[in-house]
């Protein structure tokens, strides 16, 4: 496949120009190559970091070998593109399909966007690198393996005539086949139109037909449906809206289980081991179900029609819960074919590595990943596990609507200074002006492109009508959505804050809007819990901290305010900014998201024991550091202040040494932080952080949150993966609480007002809630009111209340 001419293509396309390829010039063209694979764009190049040099002798090994060319075309005098070409059947690749002689391989960069602005720019310059592979008689095939990520490459190779293959993991990226034959791609060329955009623009949030279902494979949908069964049982028994009941014992603490659905000659049959807090730790392979005493296919969707009983569902709500449920399966089984490293591989991988790579959601909602709003293509371009990277939009509101508000050392001017820079702010001035209006007469406002297309461009038309709101367009900087899918973290610039912006999908009990409401008075919140925190002694020395919502800004639509502060459409246009832990993180520290304790990997292997065995210190040894972490300095919040938040595994980000727990991060508070003593003074302004808690209920801001929440899925983790027993588990759990209480002999009364060590405790149920309202599951404003009960759970740490430790 060798080419040593000069000019290896030269073709005029009409309407268009000339495309020249030629063979590629290590030391010259190596000069441009590196300005190319070291923008945002070029992420999936893998050389975002790449010096001159090391891009020269990349491409110095890379034309070694006889079977490998690269090439430059040239349109308008100018480099376009860069085009690898190669021999399947003596690359990697071959190893992945059965590539024949017939086959060419090929790898695409095309030219900054800044350079492309020639309409049909991109559609003309792939269309040349076909049209020149295509001149070799020999080859009748052309096969490309883009990161499963680019969706832009997968829309235009789908639109050129690309038909795709499997998923395949190559050593350093998750791919996708897809191949091209001569024939396909003489059809598809005469079925071009010319638009006034290019194709890769015209296609940025499409996802083609074929590739938004093209996990959705029997097995791996099979397997999806099991294990949400599986979680099923698991969840729908702790909230005791099911009754399994033992048909056998059988041997190392399993039993064997029956359940009867809403019909009794339906029936699923499970082994599992009971744990604490009335938890099953089931074996999914053993999951049975029968109808009629004859053996059915596991099927999720069914099964929550089976028991709609049993649920209470009422039946105008069943489709919206069943539509949350098949979603989550879709999501399942996108995660098991992505293809995510390893457990073990994750235990040494960064902060955003893992945090794109988690798979169960909330460990306690079955349908935990509804986000009803999302159509498949935004699926992949938003949803965390996806990992793709994206743009906010911004927008300028005028400020007789727009609200901002911040903390005093930080003022509009400057935090914009900061999140933007001077030749964007003066871009985005320039487009107000041109409208005919005066940019200091504005706020700029980032939001999430999905709200800006789906809800914003119309619900708030008449607003953009008057002028009074203003698209400014896209910002400079790529962000990666958490696992709290509305929290978006800044890659291009991991020191500037998070950003979290309202969108309007249904996702597990709320519509995830964001309420002015809140957002005026969550930078006041944030000064009055820094003061009160960050001066106790007790929280300095375990340092704990927070990452306070230090800035937010608003948009109020005015035909809707008038239907209160929690109405959804009125938490349709605002964003907060919050502290990014990499403002905290010290140069040996690396931070990782809680929820990615409770991570099993596509292997059925458990990311925390990898962790754990990476640190070098014992199980125990690890748990200590990590309850002194995680649960030390909540306890001291409830106990001396009558502070709660909500600590569950995506709102706490642990920070690691050595891959052992240091401190706790803590995020989400300006909707969730509760002051449950009405004799906490308050500033007026802050008066809505008390909510009027019972006595009895207080506690299980403890109780549910931690144990119950995130307790009670950690330790069975530790039992089936690393041997390691339950019971010690919790009685490391005893053992830091009492440490805590030795520590504060001051506060006994409340530590026997409110026992930790109290024989049981009010069972609170999650799925209860999203059962009952899908919608809203809690009254923002009473937060006990709207709670599910259902009996009580036995304490696991009651046992050790008079025991040495």
């Amino acid at each position: 496949m060798r080419t040593t001419e000069t000019i290896a293509f030269s073709k005029k396309y009409k309407d268009f120009g000339r495309i020249t390829i030629r063979p590629f010039q290590v030391k010259r063209d190596s000069v441009f190559l590196q300005k190319w694979v070291t923008q945002e764009y070029a992420v999936f190049w893998g050389m975002q970091k790449a010096t001159v040099k090391e891009v020269e002798e990349e491409y110095t090994q890379l034309i070694a070998p006889e079977h490998y060319d690269v090439f430059v075309g040239m349109f308008n005098n100018e480099p376009a593109f860069v085009l690898e070409r190669y021999n399947p059947q003596l690359d990697i690749i071959h190893n992945f399909y059965k590539a024949k002689t017939a086959d060419c391989g090929v790898h695409i960069i095309v030219a900054p966007p800044k350079t492309s602005k020639t309409p049909n720019f991109t559609w003309f310059m792939f269309r040349s690198i076909m049209d020149f592979v295509f001149t070799n008689p020999i080859i009748n095939r052309i096969v490309v393996e883009p990161d499963i990520r680019n969706k832009k490459m997968f829309a235009l190779c789908q639109r050129i005539g690309f038909q795709l293959g499997s998923v395949i993991e190559l050593p350093n990226k998750t791919a996708q086949l897809a191949f091209l034959t001569k024939t396909n791609y003489q059809q598809q060329i005469q079925s071009f139109i010319p638009s006034k955009r290019s194709a890769m623009n015209t296609l940025d949030n499409v996802v083609s037909p074929q590739q938004s279902t093209q996990h959705i494979q029997p097995e791996v949908w099979q397997k999806a449906n099991l294990l949400l069964v599986k979680k099923a049982l698991s969840e729908f028994s702790h909230e005791l809206l099911i009754q399994p009941e033992i048909i056998q014992e059988l041997s190392d603490g399993y039993n064997q289980y029956k359940v009867y659905a809403d019909d009794i000659e339906i029936q699923y049959e499970f082994e599992a081991k009971p744990m604490a807090l009335n938890h099953f730790m089931i074996d999914e392979n053993s999951i049975k179900k029968y109808a009629k005493e004859v053996e059915e296919e596991i099927d999720a969707i069914a099964f929550i029609k089976e028991f709609r009983k049993a649920l209470g569902i009422a039946d105008e709500k069943m489709p919206v819960y069943l539509e949350e449920i098949i979603n989550t399966l879709y999501g399942s089984a996108f995660k098991m074919t992505k293809g995510n490293p390893t457990a073990a591989a994750l235990a040494v991988a960064d902060f955003q590595t893992v945090e794109q790579s988690m798979t169960e959601g909330h460990p306690g909602f079955v349908a935990n990943n509804g986000r009803i709003g999302f159509d498949s293509s935004d699926y992949r371009s938003y949803a965390p596990e996806a990992g793709n990277s994206f743009s906010l939009l911004w927008l300028a509101g005028h400020t007789s609507k727009a609200v901002f508000s911040a903390i005093e050392a930080l003022p509009y001017e400057t935090l914009i200074h900061q999140e933007l820079d001077a030749d964007t702010i003066a871009q985005f001035n320039k487009i107000i002006e041109e409208k005919g209006f005066s940019p200091k007469e504005y706020l700029f406002l980032p939001v999430h492109p999905w709200q800006w297309f789906n809800k914003l461009a119309t619900v708030f038309a008449s607003e953009v009508a008057k002028g009074d709101l203003i698209c400014l367009g896209y910002g400079p900087d790529q962000y990666l959505a958490q696992q709290s899918i509305r929290t978006l973290f800044n890659i291009t610039n991991p020191q500037k804050f998070y950003t979290k912006s309202a969108l309007s999908i249904l996702n597990m009990g709320f519509m995830r809007g964001l309420p002015l409401y809140y957002l005026g008075t969550a930078p006041k919140m944030a000064v009055w819990l820094e003061n009160l925190l960050y001066n106790d002694a007790y929280i300095k020395e375990n340092g704990f901290r927070m990452l306070s919502e230090i800035g937010s800004v608003s948009y109020v639509n005015p035909y809707f305010e008038e239907f209160g502060p929690h109405n959804d459409y009125n938490k349709m246009l605002a964003s907060l900014w919050r502290e990014s832990p990499y403002s905290v993180v010290k140069q040996n520290q690396k931070p990782l998201t809680m929820a990615a304790l409770l991570h099993i990997d596509h292997h059925g292997k458990a990311l925390l024991p990898e962790i754990i065995k990476d640190s070098g210190i014992s199980i125990d040894d690890w748990l200590r550091s990590y309850l002194k972490a995680y649960l030390s300095p909540l306890l001291h919040c409830f106990y001396e202040y009558d502070l709660v938040f909500m600590p569950h595994g995506e709102n706490i980000i642990l920070v690691l040494e050595n891959n052992i727990p240091a401190y706790a991060l803590l995020k989400d508070i300006t909707e969730e932080a509760c002051i449950l003593n009405p004799e906490v003074e308050l500033p007026e302004d802050l008066k809505r952080m008390y909510a009027p808690v019972p006595e009895d209920v207080k506690l299980l801001s403890i109780f549910t949150d931690m144990f119950d929440g995130f307790f009670r899925f950690l330790a069975p983790i530790l039992e089936e993966h690393a041997s390691y027993s339950e019971n010690r588990f919790w009685k490391l759990v005893a053992e830091n609480i009492q440490e805590y209480q030795e520590q504060f002999p001051e506060l006994l009364k409340k530590f026997e007002q409110y026992d930790l060590f109290a024989e049981d405790f009010k069972l609170s149920c999650l799925n209860r809630l999203q059962l009952n309202n899908h919608k809203q599951m809690i009254d923002l404003d009473d937060p006990v009111a709207l709670l599910q009960f259902a009996g009580k759970l036995d304490n696991p740490i009651a046992v050790f209340k008079t025991q040495e430790v």
